[in-house]
């Protein structure tokens, strides 16, 4: 590999309460929970520990309570040797919870923003000088949309390269959108986006067409498929390896930041995507967002 890239990931810190079911209830009833399980989440936070177990230099901004819960994840971050100066503590607002119910075969999750709410474009201003130096900015949309759109600008503007993960989806400002050099939407985001179904015959058209307009990349994951790219006017495919599954949650947010730590090596964009297929293959194996992360010696030995 080439020497240490910088990552900068602005997003989401969460924790994320786990609760262990069979399956999940219907509507009014209650069912008897077989665990639950505190650990730390947030789209932002998973993807800058996925970043760093793969070797990357990785600094978060975002926010936190001044509770147990923002002290834990703090603490877990930094034992990860993520920098978290750019982490704020709020007193006046809790820390943001994911409320997640696990089945064997799949997970739904309720989110409460909490302190990720009060992210504002200023605090990421703030942080302008270590965005501007950084290889790779990598953004979600679990805090305030403004606040993602200054981080892309100063990105941008620097000549950082940009990941937009518009998840959850939501309709997005078209400056916003045109200011990310990838898109990585999963099917369901990328209909959010563009308002197009790629059950068609024709989305890959339909894909490569919103996207030529926008003048952005796009990686569409697709589960257990693996995930498609539409680069430099060209597609690629990787398909997912057949793996036992424990945990799901989280798959995305590995792909993304193996994504976006392969392309800050260096790697080709495809060689990248491969590679990002391969890691998310491996932390559904594993139980916990951050716990199933994989190593970089992992990835290339797998």
């Amino acid at each position: 590999m080439a020497k240490q890239p910088h990552i900068v990931v602005v997003g989401s810190l969460n924790m994320d309460l786990v609760v262990n079911v069979n399956d999940f209830p219907q509507v009014g009833e209650t069912k008897l929970g077989e665990s639950i399980s505190y650990l730390s989440g947030g789209k932002g936070a998973n993807q800058a520990v996925g970043c760093a177990r793969l070797g990357a230099r990785v600094s978060m901004v975002g926010a936190v309570g001044s509770d147990a819960f923002g002290q834990q994840i703090i603490s877990q971050l930094e034992q990860e040797g993520i920098d978290v100066s750019g982490v704020k503590q709020i007193d006046d607002v809790a820390t943001g919870v994911a409320s997640i119910t696990h089945t064997p075969v799949d997970n739904s999750i309720i989110i409460v923003a909490g302190a990720n709410g009060r992210v504002t474009p200023h605090d990421v201003y703030e942080q302008r000088q270590k965005i501007a130096a950084a290889d790779v900015l990598l953004v979600q949309l679990e805090i305030p949309v403004d606040a993602v759109q200054e981080a892309l600008r100063i990105a941008k503007e620097a000549g950082v390269l940009t990941i937009l993960n518009p998840a959850p989806a939501q309709k997005l400002p078209i400056e916003l959108l045109q200011l990310a050099d990838y898109m990585t939407p999963n099917e369901i985001e990328f209909q959010q986006l563009s308002g197009k179904s790629l059950d068609t015959p024709q989305y890959r058209e339909v894909a490569a067409d919103y996207c030529d307009k926008l003048g952005s990349s796009l990686l569409i994951t697709r589960g257990p498929e693996g995930a498609i790219l539409y680069d430099q006017g060209a597609w690629a495919e990787a398909a997912a390896p057949k793996v036992e599954v424990k945990d799901t949650t989280g798959a995305g947010d590995c792909l993304n930041a193996a994504f976006a730590t392969m392309l800050a090596y260096g790697k080709h964009s495809d060689e990248a995507l491969r590679l990002a297929v391969h890691a998310a293959s491996i932390s559904v194996t594993r139980y916990g967002a951050q716990d199933g992360m994989p190593t970089l010696k992992e990835l290339s030995t797998g």
